[in-house]
């Protein structure tokens, strides 16, 4: 290959050099092409300034800036396609036409995927986020995370096609190379194809509030979806910690999603009173404090209901609609706080575990069976009953 160039080069210097006229006016036509493609370049940068102004009085525009930025890049590209084509027709050598249509294919692609990118982000504020089936949803999903990869791919091959290079032998290899692969990274396979079921299923979305199984001992069990991306998923917690799940143990482990129909949840809060202490005053107390928050449901009204009767209290349990799921531990936090504070202004007593435990001294034990012998003879050895 490299001598098959060398044999080209030196043939068309040949050609050349021994007419320094012919050189002159190559030269001086490619230079007179540049300087025409500069001021070309010139004159639409000025004329898409001129228009920004006037497409940002549209909706679409306005809402998508890099529109205008595509149309400049898609403007240069053109005038440098231009140039390359009649610099070719000047200098008249086929194996540079095959490396410029060989670039010409990979720049296209890079305009197609900023293009994709685009029209991604366009269906998925106006369209996927208007309709109720999540099929586009999900469409729109996996055209954003593997269009990049296919029209990449796609453009490498056509681009080795036009440079002579017989693309088959590499194709059968990558299947062989993949196959290998696939057995040696196939917990990154599982992940990956994991990652496809999320955004297919979507147990959970970007910003869920969800449990988290994986945190560090004494953090944060729950916390905001930041990423589902198609190894991992990040978590940040309420401790602003980032946690980062394969997808594959997500898939196999069941989700608590607080967050999936709406931001109100219910909580309950435990209460424990003695025996002795007046139930109904114990739940009007309680109710008393929940009216308190301002953050609880205006449709839904707490209830305090006897859940259990135990060893040595009684049961009650606050149930508490929210309008805000991220709010249940300051929910539990307050009413815990404030309970303890008003049953003891109220009289009401917080049980504690109590055992009665009787003692018996020996010699009373002695005594008690002399009473008892004493109290029933023996009746074999009664005479009136011998």
């Amino acid at each position: 290959m490299t001598a098959h160039f060398e044999e080209i080069f030196r043939n068309f210097w040949n050609k050349i050099s021994h007419n320094y006229v012919k050189l002159l006016i190559v030269i001086s036509e490619i230079f007179l092409l540049c300087m025409a493609a500069l001021v070309c370049w010139w004159f639409f940068k000025k004329i898409i300034s001129r228009l920004t102004p006037i497409l940002n009085r549209f909706t679409f525009f306005e809402k998508n800036p890099k529109v205008i930025d595509l149309m400049r890049r898609a403007g240069g590209y053109v005038i440098l396609v231009a140039l390359g084509v009649l610099c070719l027709n000047i200098l008249r050598l086929p194996f540079l036409e095959k490396f410029f249509y060989a670039g010409l294919v990979l720049g296209l692609a890079s305009l197609i995927v900023q293009t994709v990118k685009l029209l991604v982000r366009y269906l998925e504020e106006n369209v996927a986020a208007k309709t109720e089936t999540k099929i586009d949803d999900i469409v729109v999903d996996l055209m954003d995370k593997f269009s990049a990869a296919a029209i990449y791919t796609l453009a490498v091959v056509m681009a080795l096609d036009f440079l002579g290079v017989n693309v088959m032998p590499f194709i059968a290899g990558a299947g062989v190379v993949s196959l290998a692969i696939g057995f040696a990274a196939k917990d990154t396979l599982s992940n990956l194809i994991a990652g496809v079921l999320l955004l297919i299923d979507r147990p959970f979305e970007v910003g869920d509030r969800i449990e988290v199984w994986s945190a560090p001992k004494n953090a944060a069990t729950w916390g905001d979806v930041l990423d589902i991306g198609l190894r991992a998923t990040k978590i940040r917690t309420t401790d602003n910690i980032i946690i980062i799940i394969p997808n594959n143990e997500i898939m196999t482990r069941d989700i608590i999603n607080y967050t999936t129909i709406s931001e109100e949840i219910r909580v309950r809060i435990p209460i424990g009173i003695a025996y002795e202490s007046d139930v109904n005053r114990a739940k009007k107390v309680i109710l008393d404090i929940i009216k308190e928050m301002d953050w609880t449901s205006y449709y839904r009204p707490p209830k305090v209901v006897v859940r259990n009767l135990g060893d040595f209290f009684v049961e009650l349990q606050a149930r508490v609609w929210i309008r805000d799921a991220r709010r249940r531990m300051d929910t539990i936090d307050y009413v815990v706080d404030r309970v303890k504070d008003a049953f003891k202004e109220n009289g009401i007593e917080i049980p504690y575990p109590k055992r009665e435990i009787y003692i018996h001294s020996s010699e009373d034990a002695g005594e008690s069976r002399d009473e008892r012998g004493a109290k029933e003879p023996n009746s074999k050895l009664d005479p009136e009953k011998g």
